[in-house]
């Protein structure tokens, strides 16, 4: 996936993003809360925020967002999903960002929407 996200950025003349430990460790955390408690959404059923998540996970930078996508079986398909989404894709392609976290779950959060839960988190 990171190379995915890179290449779209280096198409819009943003540079590469590098994987951040901490941008990482609160995405999969993220990606395995849905599966485990079986919901989609931005803030945790604990009511924490992406940025929350990000903080108290260790990241001290400033610009922060964060993609969510279910269902899709590769990487190559979700990140073809954000890219045809605006918002996700500003993300994507916003260069003030540097950083990256991807967390993957292969669970299941809804039946109906296959297997596969997909965070990105941003920083800068």
């Amino acid at each position: 996936m990171l190379t995915l996200t890179n290449q779209e950025r280096a198409k819009a003349g943003c540079g590469p993003l590098r994987t951040n430990n901490a941008l990482t460790d609160a995405a999969q955390a993220h990606a395995s809360d849905m599966v485990d408690q079986h919901y989609f959404a931005h803030d945790s059923l604990d009511g924490r925020s992406p940025f929350d998540r990000m903080r108290d996970a260790g990241f001290t930078g400033g610009a922060m967002a964060e993609n969510i996508a279910a269902g899709y079986s590769t990487a190559a398909a979700v990140v073809e999903g954000w890219m045809n989404s605006e918002g996700h894709r500003r993300n994507m392609l916003n260069c003030k960002y540097t950083m990256i976290g991807i967390g993957y779950d292969s669970g299941v959060i809804k039946p109906e929407w296959g297997n596969g839960s997909w965070v990105q988190n941003f920083g800068g």
